[in-house]
Order: C-alpha cells, then structure tokens, then sequence
C-alpha cells in the first residue's frame, strides 16, 4: 500500500531512477516519496502494481472522458490496429474525425491534426504570426497552454516577481528575453485592464490567446463581457482570436465556444479528441486555416509531423467523440453539479475552510474562502499548497485519485455513488487535516 517503501511501486521508482532525470518523465504524476505505478485500468477506475484499486478523477489529465479501455475504443482500436498503425499515406480515418469535428463547431471549417496539445498552441501561434506578420501573443496571467516557450511565460508568476501589473515572466530557466519581449501578458476577466494592454500593443500583436475556463486562474469561466471585448478588440487591431480547448472541449457539444461564445478564429484541441491516444488539433475558419495551403507553394506556416493524423489515433477519437451524444453531455453536467455539491458539503461537514470552483464534468478544490476571480486570486500560498498535498496523498490511501493541484475531471462512466463514496472520503480527509492542523498550531 502506498506509500509503503517495500511496495511494487516504490522498487520501480527505484529502478526509474536509474534511467530518467528525477525517476520520472512526466513532471505532473510526481508525487512524494514517489509515484503510484499503474498496472491497468477499467471503467472509472485504476488498480496499481500492488493490487490497489482507486476511483480515478484524473483521467489522464482530462483525456479519458469515458473512462479506461471503454469497450467500443478498444474494439475499434483492436482492428484497426490489424490493418497497420501507421503510414507514409493519409487515411480515411483523419477526414472521418475531422468531418465531426467541422460539423459540431461553428468556427471550425478546416483542421489539421498534430500529436500534443503542445504542438498544437505552438503552431496555432505560428499561424498567426504568419496571417498577421506581427510578432507578439497576447496570453493570460497564469493560464497553462503546454510547454511552448511562449506558452509558458507567467505561467507560475508568483507575488515576489508578478509585479503591480501582468508582465512577462519566465518560466524555464533560461528562456530568451527576446520570447519575455513577444508575449504581452493580461489579467483574466478584467475588461478594462486586458482591453488597454492589447490596444497598447495592437500594432506588434498576432493573436489574443485564451482557456475560457483556465485551471490556474480558479477554473472558474471567462465572463461573457471579457469574452465580447477580446473579439471586438481582436477584430478591430487585425489580431487573431485562438481559443484553446484542450481540455475545454468536454465542456459542450458544440465545444467551449457553443456553450460560452467567443468566435475565435483558430481553436487548439487534444486529449479527448485521440481517445486515449497521443493527438492534437488546430482549427479554424477558412481565412485563418489558409496559411496551412500548400497547394499555391510553400503554405505560409508548413506544419506536419511523422505520426500526425495516425489512423490508431484517428479510430480511437472518432469512437470517442461519437460516443459524446448530446444526452452523455448532459449526463455529465449533472454528475459534475453532484460533485461540487458533495465537495462543498465537504468542506460544510468537516470545518475545514475551503471552497470548490469547477464548470461541466470538472472541479477544483481550494483550501481557502476567499473570492476567486483571476490567477493572483487563485493562487495558492504556500500553507494552502501544503494543506493541498496532504489532502492528494490522504485520498490516494482512501482510494481516490485527485491532480495534486486539487483537481478532478469526471468521466462518462462514473455513476452518483461514485461520488457519493469520494465524498464520504473528501470529508474525512478534511477532517483529519484539520485536526493535525490544530495540533501543529
């Protein structure tokens, strides 16, 4: 049992350690004195090396929205597989998952697939910069977009270096001044501020690039007047709208953008579009897709990769998003209402002060009560960020797994009991943290 040091997971970190930097490769499933190994999973649910089953509200950060190894992906995927996995040669399994995806978002006319969410910001910025032959991205203060240089700036911008205004602030050691110089950093859901930023730099500025519901900014939505001013502003200084839906899209039927407005231009997509299988996407309307054109020479932003658009990828996401019919959206809907509920009734039952933020099948646990509407307000000082690790580690021994950062996205197979049972477990892990908390004062 986790975190036993004779258990199967900690002799494979052990080995891990060997070989990668820091015994892992992926930063995000670290968790102290070391990770939990997965075995396999089924359904809502992982059983690790040592036989251990959790209910799983990380879904692979957000990728899995049916669960593990659901039947009708794996049946698909089985037989595809038999006929080959990948090819110099395009397939039709690539037009059959965009031809959903064009047909369900408005804004999305053409697509092109990619293999990361990364790699999908990453050339929706080119692309840009290519349609407007300006240099600079507009970006929010604390919102994560993957691990583009440019990306990543201000994405953990903290009270010792974020200054009385949003500005650029590095994330990797090492990252260029001249990336800090082209990316214009704004505060989320303040119209007034964001709106003077932009036009202070309409001349230099590409793109505005926004999460509508970002994670590190509360996981609360950008309010439709925000949403308004970044389309008007876009479109009266030349600069391109880019909504990323990496994760958003589990939000709506018609995507984020259908459920709260927007009209971007181009839009990033990944995780649940690849069912379980590496992908990324960026798409758009015609105009703003036309710098990926070939056909009159060189496209103005050329963009391919090796297993771009595999057709293991492609099967797996048809099933997928196939299977997320109207009726499955609004099931989650209310399985992420009942969750909230059952969290916040928590923190009610246990004393414990905090608060749970979240939109559709997502939530985020905040140990604190203050109001949250931007990334300086969501930020967690460093007993919160504390009080937080303890509570990931508490319910991983209850047999739930949370992100560290507190939070959960649910997936379609997940059932009212379900979290009727984390919530029994949210609040005796609360109440435990507060009563080693009373001890410490």
């Amino acid at each position: 049992m986790w975190p036993d040091p004779a258990s199967k997971s900690a002799a494979l970190y052990e080995r891990a350690a060997q070989v990668f930097a820091g015994g892992n490769t992926r930063l995000q499933v670290w968790v102290d004195p070391f990770p939990v190994y997965a075995e396999k999973g089924s359904g809502a649910r992982v059983t690790d090396v040592d036989g251990v089953t959790r209910l799983d509200f990380t879904n692979n950060f957000a990728s899995l929205i049916h669960g593990h190894a659901h039947p009708a992906v794996i049946e698909a995927v089985t037989a595809r597989i038999q006929l080959g996995t990948c090819f110099a040669m395009p397939t039709e399994s690539e037009i059959l998952l965009g031809e959903l995806l064009c047909d369900r978002i408005e804004r999305v006319n053409e697509i092109r697939f990619c293999n990361t969410g990364s790699e999908a910001v990453m050339i929706a910025m080119k692309a840009a910069r290519s349609h407007t032959g300006r240099p600079k991205i507009a970006k929010i203060e604390g919102a994560y977009h993957g691990m583009y240089d440019y990306a990543e700036v201000s994405l953990d911008s903290n009270p010792d270096n974020w200054g009385n205004a949003p500005r650029a602030v590095p994330f990797a050691a090492g990252t260029p001044q001249g990336v800090l110089d082209d990316v214009v950093v704004i505060p989320f859901n303040d119209v007034e501020a964001a709106e003077r930023i932009i036009r202070a730099n309409a001349a230099e500025l590409a793109a505005v690039l926004i999460d509508p519901v970002p994670a590190m900014c509360g996981m609360i939505p950008a309010s439709p007047e925000f949403l308004k001013m970044l389309r008007t502003v876009t479109r009266e200084i030349g600069a391109l709208l880019i909504f990323d839906e990496v994760i958003a899209l589990r939000l709506g039927y018609r995507g984020a953008q259908g459920r709260f407005g927007g009209e971007p231009d181009l839009t990033t997509f990944a995780k649940i579009i690849g069912g379980g299988f590496p992908v990324g996407a960026i798409a758009g309307t015609r105009e703003a897709m036309a710098v990926f054109d070939h056909r009159n020479g060189k496209p103005l932003t050329p963009a391919s990769g090796t297993f771009s658009a595999n057709p293991v990828t492609m099967t797996a996401g048809l099933v997928t998003m196939q299977l997320l019919t109207p009726d499955c959206y609004d099931r989650l809907e209310a399985l992420g209402d009942h969750a909230r509920q059952r969290i916040a009734q928590a923190f009610a039952d246990s004393g414990y002060p905090g608060q749970v933020t979240g939109v559709g099948a997502m939530f985020l646990i905040h140990l604190h009560q203050r109001p949250i509407t931007d990334y300086r307000s969501a930020y967690r000082r460093p007993e919160e960020a504390a009080g937080l690790r303890a509570l990931h580690g508490a319910l991983l021994k209850a047999g739930h797994i949370i992100s560290s950062t507190g939070a959960g996205f649910l997936s379609s197979v997940m059932t009212e009991a379900d979290l009727d049972q984390f919530g029994e477990a949210l609040t005796d892990s609360l109440k435990n943290l507060a009563s080693a908390n009373g001890k410490d004062d």
